[in-house]
């Protein structure tokens, strides 16, 4: 997929122009505001959402819109829904007030609850990932040329490279990995942990701690359509519209690391 299908590419022009949004107020004076449930909110996070929930109304107006910024829907509503995008507009808010580059823009579309398209944008660093259950997943640096991205396979010599939360850390994920062939344990923010396994920089991302799933949706697809797989600790694929749109805990894994073990 050189040239991307005419709805990744509107998803591709969407997140850049969302994460130009960003940029912008990232540059100046950041005001941060708290959630009801207490969790960081900037006029960042509206403005990106502003972009791609007017954008995708445009494009696809019988296709709702879930976003963490924007109205809460009930399930009673959701319910119903076969097909739907699935927005967190700044993955990592924390991460945005550090200043330290690890935030992202989170575009899915969802069908029949299992994320088929996602689109991930990093908007410090320009680049942007992408992944079509049906055909693949590519990276494209700013002004480069898209390349195909695939899960790897650990080495048994080495043991399993795991990336983990930078702003999460929890004793469950200290737990879960006490007993695996760990070799080495990289820390990254917002979506770049589900990216790291997609492209192979990583075998595995156990996340046990709270997250929702807009958190997950967009890096989800991307995993799985570079032939990995984001799993439940029962080993089921992590599903979407839930009437409890909190996930449970969940492995995003590479080929070959079944239950974190090296084949």
């Amino acid at each position: 997929m050189d040239n991307p299908n005419p709805t990744i590419r509107l998803l591709l022009e969407l997140a850049e122009a969302a994460a130009a949004e960003i940029l912008r107020i990232y540059e100046g004076d950041i005001q941060v505001e708290e959630k009801g449930d207490r969790s960081p909110l900037t006029e960042a996070d509206r403005a990106a959402h502003r972009v791609i929930a007017e954008g995708l109304a445009r494009a696809f107006p019988d296709v709702p819109v879930l976003s963490e910024e924007g109205r809460e829907i009930p399930y009673a509503t959701r319910r119903a829904w076969s097909r739907f995008w699935l927005v967190d507009p700044l993955d990592g808010t924390k991460e945005f007030i550090k200043r330290n580059g690890e935030f992202t823009v989170n575009i899915a579309l969802v069908e029949g609850g299992r994320p088929v398209l996602g689109v991930i944008h990093v908007p410090v660093q320009g680049r942007v990932y992408w992944g079509d259950v049906a055909s693949g997943a590519w990276t494209r640096q700013a002004g480069g040329e898209p390349r195909p991205i695939r899960v790897r396979r650990p080495d048994p010599a080495r043991g399993l490279v795991v990336v983990q939360s930078r702003s999460h850390p929890s004793p469950e994920t200290e737990a879960y990995l006490k007993g695996l062939p760990v070799a080495e344990s990289i820390a990254a923010g917002s979506s770049l942990k589900l990216c790291a396994v997609a492209e192979g920089r990583a075998d595995l991302y156990p996340r046990l701690g709270p997250t929702m799933e807009w958190d997950t949706a967009a890096g989800q697809a991307i995993v799985e359509a570079a032939g990995g797989r984001v799993e439940t600790l029962d080993g089921e694929p992590l599903r979407y519209n839930k009437p409890d749109l909190r996930n449970p805990y969940f492995v995003a894994k590479g080929a070959g690391a079944v239950n974190g073990k090296l084949p």
